[in-house]
């Protein structure tokens, strides 16, 4: 049923209640029937499945099959287990990161769970009785005072002055004023949750008056319920880097597969015709196979990813980007729409006096300041209902602080803020014994008892022409979306005999109208600028009220028409397949519900977007989830918001997103480098063991390759993610979500430049082999293998320095890589001890080669920069070429 639209006698009966509450009986029946207040515990992964899901990658599930044939010949031929130890060495150490980084337990429900009341106060057999919130049940009675949070949804039997602050359920930053009559729906088919002026609902505050309401919903059937369901409900989706990079591991797998199958067959066909490679019958012929396996698959990759990844998340901390969940690190530089919540994440979540009509501010600020129940604490911080907040902080702003003018000009006495009236009125004593009453509240009210006006120097008849004037810049201000407020006085000369607003509030003097609203952070616009620039689009979507939406978008810059504008409601009426169709034409969205924002979100992804949903309230919560990246505020927010956001704002400033965005394509850009030259690597690999299984001799072996993928190529591409941003980084538009990891050109490049590196090693090989003998002949060779090992190792590690850009000359780079250089650095050390200290070279079935043999292998691996330098010119030539 929708109470909101009853009268309390009404919603009574069919809660079969009372006002005077429950009987203990009926409240014990009605509690074993419908079960406890409390929100459904989210389900946690345990360790091991969080570790076995780190083990369902194509590629960790080969490595791991290439361990164990790895293993089993080891066992047959009694070569070393190497090879074992070292690719489950990089499976355990990338899982154990895997599950490091990313979220430890899905902790949004019971986040929830703590918002709601611990007690509550509740009538019972007709008396007040203290139970357990979660004990509550539908047809309860509970009383709200100051200070108390909403233990349940229900609807209010009385209500005097009850303010409540709903902004982490709706949005909205102002408490709501709340009513005790019937709602009327008018035109519209339903009433918003933010509108519902005779409901309160679990999970909101009191902060001003007092009241009583029935319990209408408890536990997952309150609105916060329906926010926990639809966080439970929401779906984890793969980041874009996850779903190219295991399109990427399908492919090797099969590619390895075709491979391994494909070379095994032609080495038997060979061992039967003519004895194939000499001397390695086959066992050996079978290790061929798993060598090409293992050179196939780039073994460092999954570990490479990880530990970039983790290297942004690090540096991403010290900008105030908190990343929760590792992946999203690479999300943010792909995201094309940014859904923002208002309050907390646009605006300062703080109402502020902005603007003012009068004639002596003093005057203005003094009463404002007096008539007013908030109050400065010890750190000169206002504390209280936050519109009177605003006035104690801009009374302070003009140095009046109210603790010291109430000192010297004490509250004697008043005639408390009423709802029905729209008035305050406060009587103070003044040092000469005289007495002095402050009156504030709506503009309109006001005025009509107002028959003086304060000119600044003294009383003015009130005239009609300086009501119009009044009424004017009112008007004025509210267009501008701000909350109005008014202040006159009355003198008194001694001791108002009454202290009723009838007795006190008439022949006023006005003084001045205050204008206030929640200020936008002075550093928002500038980022959605450089949004703008980026091609990311900001969208806000906001609880609030309409008028106070466009006014702060049009500040922004994010809209500049009202008609870019919706409600909640008339989105409502909407269809799924015109919304599809109409969702570019609006950038704000006001006065919605969660569902809606969850709508909004899952619309644009249906476009092929990558959103990200920022807020800090918990009706975020779902989106936030939705979201491709959810962001949540570290101050302003919530636990629940923060627990279900893969990023956290510990500054809660949305120029930080700006540079999270700058990070996430920086790193995104370096993923691509590491991928290229890891690939192209692997390729080179692949190539050469082809091309000498062919020809009938052993160039590499497995353990050889591992020792490269895992040692020399690693390091490289660990540094390479160290790489800073490229000049035009948020000059270009988002990269689109199908876009695979070898577009633009980067397949092509793969190729050519793996072939390079094979036709060096074959070089090297073949150089070698003629170096030991003097003849050349296509045969095994122990110095052909280790100056190839060598050439191959060092041939990838000075490729790494043509991957620090894929178009830029590295010799043009202003920027210098240092962890490059050590990168490269201890490749160079690694392999050398490898080659050279007797112990390591014979485990790795080395010849010792000598100096002219070890600098002939290095002069042809440093080949690769000025073959890579000659392509890259005519590369950067054909661009601006098309550019034209």
């Amino acid at each position: 049923m929708k109470e909101y639209l009853q009268t309390s006698e009404e919603v009574l009966l069919e809660l079969k209640s009372r006002s005077e509450g429950l009987l203990d009986s009926e409240a014990g029946k009605r509690l074993e029937d419908n079960g406890k207040n409390k929100l459904t515990e989210a389900k946690k992964d345990s360790l091991t499945v969080r570790l076995l899901n780190q083990l369902k990658d194509p590629m960790i599930i080969i490595l791991m099959a290439a361990a164990i044939i790895s293993g089993i010949t080891a066992v047959y031929s009694g070569e070393s287990f190497a090879d074992v130890i070292i690719i489950m060495a990089v499976v355990i150490i990338n899982s154990v990161l895997g599950v490091y980084q990313e979220s430890k337990a899905e902790k949004a429900i019971e986040a929830l769970q703590a918002i709601s009341a611990a007690t509550s106060k509740v009538m019972r057999e007709g008396e007040i009785q203290v139970v357990k919130s979660e004990d509550l049940v539908v047809g309860d009675v509970i009383l709200l005072e100051a200070g108390d949070s909403i233990p349940g949804d229900a609807r209010l039997l009385d209500s005097a002055s009850l303010k409540i602050q709903e902004a982490a359920l709706t949005g909205e930053s102002v408490p709501v004023e709340k009513v005790i009559n019937a709602l009327n729906l008018g035109d519209e088919k339903d009433i918003s949750l933010g509108d519902r002026k005779n409901m309160v609902y679990m999970g909101s505050a009191v902060v001003y008056g007092r009241g009583s309401a029935a319990i209408t919903a408890t536990g997952m059937s309150t609105e916060m319920g329906k926010i926990a369901d639809a966080i439970t409900q929401a779906k984890e989706n793969q980041t874009p880097l996850q779903i190219k990079l295991n399109q990427l591991s399908v492919v090797l797998s099969w590619l390895v597969l075709g491979i391994c199958i494909f070379i095994f067959g032609i080495s038997l066909i060979r061992l039967n015709m003519d004895g194939g490679i000499t001397g390695i019958g086959i066992l050996g012929t079978f290790m061929v196979a798993v060598s090409l396996a293992v050179a196939a698959i780039p073994e460092g990759l999954a570990a490479v990813v990880t530990i970039v990844l983790s290297i942004g998340v690090t540096k991403m901390s010290k900008q105030n980007a908190i990343i929760r969940k590792l992946t999203a690190v690479e999300t943010l530089g792909c995201t094309q729409v940014i859904c923002s919540d208002k309050t907390g994440t646009l605006t300062q979540n703080k109402m502020t006096v902005v603007d003012h009509f009068d004639l002596d501010e003093q005057l203005l600020g003094r009463a404002m300041t007096l008539c007013n129940d908030a109050y400065l604490n010890n750190a000169e911080k206002a504390e209280g209902e936050p519109t009177e907040v605003a006035l104690v902080n801009y009374g302070f702003s003009l140095g009046l602080t109210k603790s010291d003018m109430e000192a010297v000009t004490p509250r004697v006495g008043e005639a408390p803020f009423d709802s029905g009236r729209k008035l305050m009125s406060t009587v103070h004593k003044m040092e000469n014994g005289s007495f002095e009453q402050y009156t504030k509240g709506a503009p309109d009210v006001l005025v009509s008892r107002c028959t003086s006006y304060w000119d600044g120097s003294s009383k003015r008849p009130m005239t009609d022409a300086k009501r119009q004037e009044i009424n004017e810049f009112n008007k004025s201000l509210a267009d501008q979306a701000l909350r109005v407020l008014s202040a006159a006085f009355r003198s008194w000369d001694s001791m108002p005999v009454q202290q009723t607003s009838k007795y006190l509030e008439h022949d006023l003097c006005f003084i001045g109208l205050t204008g206030m609203i929640d200020p936008i952070r002075p550093e928002v616009k500038p980022a959605i600028a450089e949004c703008n620039a980026a091609g990311i689009r900001t969208v806000m979507i906001t609880g609030d009220h309409k008028d106070t939406a466009v006014a702060i978008a049009k500040q922004l810059g994010i809209i500049s028409d009202i008609s870019e504008a919706i409600t909640g409601a008339q989105l409502s009426e909407i269809s799924d397949e015109q919304f599809a169709t109409d969702i570019g034409k609006y950038s704000v969205y006001a006065r919605v519900q969660p569902e809606h924002k969850v709508r909004i979100v899952k619309a644009w992804q249906n476009k092929g977007m990558i959103v990200a949903m920022t807020g800090d309230g918990v009706n975020d919560a779902p989106s936030i989830k939705t979201a491709n990246i959810g962001i949540g505020m570290g101050i302003t927010g919530t636990d629940v918001t923060k627990n279900v956001a893969d990023m956290v704002l510990a500054d809660d400033n949305f120029a930080t997103i700006v540079h999270a965005v700058r990070e996430g394509r920086r790193i995104y850009d370096n993923i691509r480098k590491a991928i290229q030259f890891l690939i192209s690597s692997n390729l080179s690999e692949v190539l050469a063991i082809f091309v000498a299984t062919l020809l009938g001799f052993i160039i590499l072996k497995p353990v050889h390759l591992l020792w490269i993928n895992l040692i020399t190529d690693s390091f490289p591409a660990i540094a390479l993610g160290m790489e800073a941003e490229e000049a035009d980084t948020m000059n270009n538009p988002p990269r689109k979500s199908n876009e695979g990891v070898f577009a633009g050109g980067l397949g092509i490049d793969v190729i050519w430049q793996g072939v390079m590196v094979t036709m060096v090693t074959l070089a090297a090989y073949f150089i070698g082999h003629f170096m030991e003998v003097g003849v050349w002949e296509i045969t095994n060779s122990p110095d052909g293998v280790t100056m190839a090992f060598l050439t191959l190792s060092m041939a990838e590690m000075f490729h790494s320095l043509n991957m620090r850009s894929r178009r830029q000359s590295i010799f043009r780079m202003g920027s210098h890589n240092k962890f490059l250089f050590l990168a490269m650095a201890a490749s160079l050390l690694l392999t050398t001890i490898v080659i050279v200290v007797p112990s390591i070279r014979a485990a790795f079935q080395f010849e010792p080669i000598s100096i002219m043999e070890y600098f002939t292998a290095l002069g042809l691996a440093f080949l690769v920069i000025p073959i890579v330098e000659i392509v890259k010119f005519f590369q950067r030539k054909q661009e601006r070429k098309q550019v034209v």
